[in-house]
């Protein structure tokens, strides 16, 4: 995303944070021991300040707010155990002592050559059959057609982190305004922290084209080999632009929607409508339990 297209706040604007003063007393200075000291008073407040401080007009206290956001946004979306499910195959598998019973027939080649030079069998060469799951593709799908300051943009970041701390391999971000933008693609290497800082540069627009972005998830899962492919939506639901958003929500396996606890109706309804779980959240703290309740962890 371009510097141009990013949020730029001053410290006046800032100081409607109440910690404001106290993780930042002076022009380019930013206290990460203040900051550890407001996670642990208020996380959402401070999470919301982390989030806009990444747009402060000061170059040197908005570059150490975006090294730090990487490492706190993660930091805050590993929480609870990570599982997969789904149903398992037989596979085989490089040698490992733990891993399954030795394939004999695909370790043949190995025996036989080793029994030839009487030596001892290489393990590398040797096969295994074991039980494995498939695993699980993510396309998240973020709302900015409203408000993406504070509270919100660090929810749309700490919701970035998560999916990527659990499909970290195999997911995409995709935002949803007027237009529909493609973030991280499913198959990019795109680093965790550079796209939790790319979500911190989005801004809000007015219209929502949630057909359009379902349709993108759609499009960004086709390209994975996973055996669960999700696409989870954070957003209030409330389309605005035309389409047909149960149409392109039949074109998903599954779909999850968080939605923000004080207007979830028309996420609710909409998840009747389609099949799709839903969880609410009340701040961005929140996040990473709300996803793992409703993926089904």
């Amino acid at each position: 995303m371009s510097e141009a297209s990013k949020r730029t706040l001053s410290r006046r604007d800032l100081a409607k944070h109440d910690q404001f003063e106290q993780v930042s007393p002076e022009v380019g200075e930013l206290d990460e021991s203040a900051v550890d000291d407001a996670m642990d008073d208020d996380p959402d407040a401070m999470l919301a300040l982390l989030a806009d401080l990444t747009g402060a007009t000061d170059p040197k206290l908005r570059d150490l707010a975006k090294r730090l956001a990487g490492r706190l946004f993660l930091d805050v979306a590993k929480r609870g155990p990570i599982r997969p499910r789904g149903i398992g195959k037989m596979a085989t598998l490089p040698y490992r002592p733990d891993a399954g019973d030795v394939d004999l027939d695909a370790s043949m080649g190995a025996i036989v050559e080793a029994r030839a030079a009487r030596s001892a069998i290489d393990p590398e060469e040797l096969k295994v059959r074991s039980w494995v799951k498939p695993g699980t593709a993510i396309a998240l799908c973020v709302d900015r057609s409203g408000s993406m300051g504070g509270e919100p943009l660090a929810t749309s970041a700490v919701a970035a982190a998560a999916v990527a701390w659990r499909a970290p391999e195999d997911y995409s971000v995709i935002t949803f305004g007027k237009d529909v933008v493609v973030v991280k693609s499913q198959e990019s290497s795109k680093g965790s922290e550079l796209v939790v800082n790319d979500v911190l540069t989005l801004r809000g627009f007015g219209t929502t084209d949630l057909a359009g972005a379902l349709r993108t998830a759609s499009e960004q899962l086709s390209r994975s080999r996973a055996g669960r492919r999700i696409a989870v939506v954070l957003s209030d639901c409330r389309a605005t632009v035309e389409g047909d958003v149960a149409a392109a929500a039949r074109g998903l396996d599954e779909v999850v929607i968080i939605a923000p606890a004080e207007d979830d109706a028309e996420a609710r309804a909409l998840a009747s409508q389609i099949g799709a779980r839903l969880a609410t959240v009340a701040g961005p703290s929140e996040v990473p339990a709300a996803l793992q309740t409703a993926l089904g962890d």
